[in-house]
């Protein structure tokens, strides 16, 4: 290959697409927007829709769906049906799965994201990896590292300790390299200590490609180089979608004035960077280009298919979170599930009962052939028995918009929906937040932790004249609950794809025995969450720097170890039945520095109908010469039983369950001491303790 051409592959040539080789038969590289679906086409030199008649996909439930069901079964079949549609659509790069921790509820991307634990975001993502790449195409995992919020995104710089960036914001990524194989990598828009991540000497040389020994291609996010040196020498492989905000923009400059392009095509030639930074580029991308647009044994695609749709709606299934489920009277049965027979008239109130929440959210829009709405999943149950009412009104479903509502129009589709509510048996109201900017939404945080829209006040205003009240949230965010205590029964429903409404419906019937837990804490209010402790530079920052001063005390680690309750805790979910758990045991009272230590435990269905409980293994040091949480998940299992059914469930922990991360050595530290084991329904439920020596 000739210089020119080993520059050529480093830098896009459309929006989408990197060169090939074509004097040399080598083809170009096709990427396309994920993680839960495939994006509709866009045009070759603008951020138009190029309004294809055949680039409709099926949506998938977004990431922190899946992040809840806490099956790997279930990221295997999402990874497996989005490979194939994506290769359906010829595309040879995926740009997902993203595995950035949820440091705020205030963060718009966080519905792309699997949660604030690392350890269950690294054991979901390497399936649906693996799966993924098996259809030969990419995964492209990101956004490495640190981009968790959206405001200030381009240029916020983040300061952090290294134990905190190693314990808590690299374990998903590291996971995906070394457990997945993931095959590229996204950097991040935000700088990490003073140089952006996308041409970072630390984060891409030193870690990723030195520590982890990724072989796989760096590629930018769009708009995310900086500078030609930073990038010809810090690790950055492809990059994308320069002198745009990655998102609309467009500008004067054409693809031969990217960093990568003649700036470093310039400098190679006078001797000003290394000729060894091209060829590594190069080797890189052939490798990439290898593994999926050249590779000759990747199967045909599908898309749309029966079994897609099945799996959508199978993630969904097992994602939503029962998160409260009380009587509506002292002596009555819980509110859930809706018996067929019981109510003859069933009020669906929301504007997300029938919103596209497909539309929207940034880069992660989709464009769907089927859409089932919550209201026509009811419907297809429950007949004529169900009436709608619309409550509130949220804008335009589109990138960019926040409508002001004008309040008479907020009051009179309150009105209507109390009027409604008078003469309804229950009423379910489908809200929570939505793609809209401000919301879940790419390019912008939250603006408040409360509902938007409204909400509040119209979820009072049903609760003072009907209590069978079900509040679904469609979000991928916590959020402000004032009047939870008023609420017998809360759904938290995410963003569930083509086939949500259906898995609604199943779960809000009993057709499906709700089997989802949190993937993160739901704050009672924002200061209680750690990231917004500590005053705004903390969160949001300067709008220069940044630094995330609860250190390695995100989430639940926080809430344990300040003593601050969460109102629903990490790892809670609840379901239509009840488990009981039997006493842990331990293979031995100590375990060896270089042996593991087996714990056991017992779950049984006590109800009657069959469920899926999530048993979790979290672990806590009692004394330890660095701050450590109360206690950190170390191990799951989701274990399928039928009414009066009982299985053993087993745990192995290893040295590496106890370490930390020591600052002084740059490497993770094993202390032996005391620990303690917990088996826990949630993070708040200890159903038994089992102390044990680290020898």
């Amino acid at each position: 290959m000739t210089l020119e051409e080993k520059v050529a592959l480093c830098h896009a040539q459309s929006k989408f697409s990197s060169a090939g080789v074509p004097r040399l038969g080598i083809p170009e590289l096709w990427m396309s927007d994920g993680p839960h679906g495939v994006r509709a086409e866009i045009n070759w030199n603008d951020w138009g829709y190029a309004n294809w008649t055949n680039d409709s996909i099926t949506a998938f439930p977004a990431l922190t769906c899946l992040a809840a069901t806490w099956n790997p079964e279930m990221s295997a079949k999402y990874g497996k049906a989005i490979g194939e549609e994506a290769r359906y659509r010829e595309k040879d790069v995926l740009l997902g799965p993203g595995v950035n921790i949820y440091r705020t509820p205030m963060n718009g991307r966080n519905f792309e994201y699997m949660g604030e634990d690392p350890y269950l975001a690294g054991v979901m993502c390497v399936p649906y990896i693996q799966e993924l790449q098996k259809n030969g195409v990419a995964a492209c995992v990101k956004h490495y590292a640190l981009n968790n919020q959206e405001l200030w995104r381009g240029h916020i710089d983040v300061h952090l300790s290294d134990r905190a960036l190693h314990e808590i914001y690299l374990p998903a990524f590291k996971a995906a390299v070394e457990e997945g194989g993931a095959w590229s990598i996204m950097g991040a828009y935000n700088q990490i200590r003073g140089q952006h991540a996308c041409h970072n000497d630390w984060a891409l040389n030193k870690i990723l490609k030195g520590d982890w020994q990724f072989d796989g291609c760096v590629i930018t996010d769009w708009g995310g180089a900086h500078d030609t040196y930073e990038a010809a020498v810090n690790g950055l492989d492809i990059e994308m979608g320069s002198y745009t905000n990655g998102l609309t923009s467009e500008s004067a400059f054409t693809y031969d004035d990217y960093y990568l392009a003649a700036p470093y095509l310039k400098l190679l030639k006078e001797g000003k960077v290394p000729m060894s930074t091209i060829d590594d580029k190069a080797s890189r991308i052939l490798r990439l280009i290898f593994r999926t647009a050249m590779n000759r044994q990747k199967p045909y695609g599908s898309v749309c298919t029966d079994e897609h749709y099945a799996a959508a709606r199978e993630i969904g299934n097992e994602g939503i979170v029962l998160m409260k489920n009380a009587p509506v009277e002292k002596k009555g049965a819980p509110l859930l599930p809706i018996a067929a027979g019981h109510y003859r008239n069933i009020l669906v109130v929301g504007d997300n009962a029938v919103r596209l929440l497909n539309q929207g959210g940034g880069s992660s829009e989709l464009k769907v052939k089927d859409m089932v709405s919550p209201l026509d999943g009811l419907r297809a149950l429950y007949g004529d028995k169900v009436s709608y009412a619309q409550g509130y009104v949220a804008g335009r479903p589109m990138y960019g918009y926040a409508d002001e509502i004008p309040a008479s129009v907020t009051d009179s589709l309150r009105a209507e929906a109390v009027e409604m509510a008078k003469q309804a048996d229950l009423v379910v109201l489908v809200g929570g937040l939505n793609k809209n900017h401000f919301q879940d939404c790419e390019g912008g945080d939250r603006l408040t932790y409360g509902l938007p829209f409204g909400q509040n006040e119209l979820i009072e205003a049903l609760l003072d004249v009907n209590k069978n009240l079900v509040l679904v949230l469609l979000s991928g965010n916590a959020v402000e609950m004032p009047w939870v205590s008023r609420v017998p029964a809360i759904v938290q429903g995410w963003y569930l794809g083509s086939m949500g409404g259906h898995s609604l419906a199943d779960m809000l019937s009993g057709a499906v025995n709700p089997s989802g837990k949190l993937p993160f804490s739901f704050p009672a209010k924002l200061t209680d969450c750690g990231a917004h402790a500590f005053g705004e530079l903390s969160y949001p920052g300067d709008s220069i720097r940044q630094e995330y001063k609860e250190d390695i005390l995100v989430g639940y680690r926080w809430h344990d170890t300040k003593k601050i309750p969460a109102l629903f805790p990490f790892g809670h979910g609840l379901s239509y039945t009840t488990f009981a758990y039997g006493k842990p045991q331990a293979s031995a009272k100590a375990m060896p520095a270089n042996g593991a230590l087996t714990l056991t435990v017992t779950v049984k269905n006590t109800g009657r109908v069959a469920g899926k409980e999530i048993v979790q293994l979290y672990v806590g040091d009692d004394k330890c010469s660095v701050l450590r949480p109360l206690k950190e998940l170390k191990h799951f299992a989701k274990v399928a039983l039928e009414p009066g059914e009982e299985k053993e469930v087993t745990f192995t922990l290893t040295a590496a369950d106890l370490k930390f991360y020591d600052e002084a050595s740059s490497a993770w530290k094993y202390e032996p001491g005391k620990f303690k084991a917990y088996v826990c329904a949630s993070s708040t439920d200890v159903r038994g303790t089992v102390a044990f020596e680290a020898e």
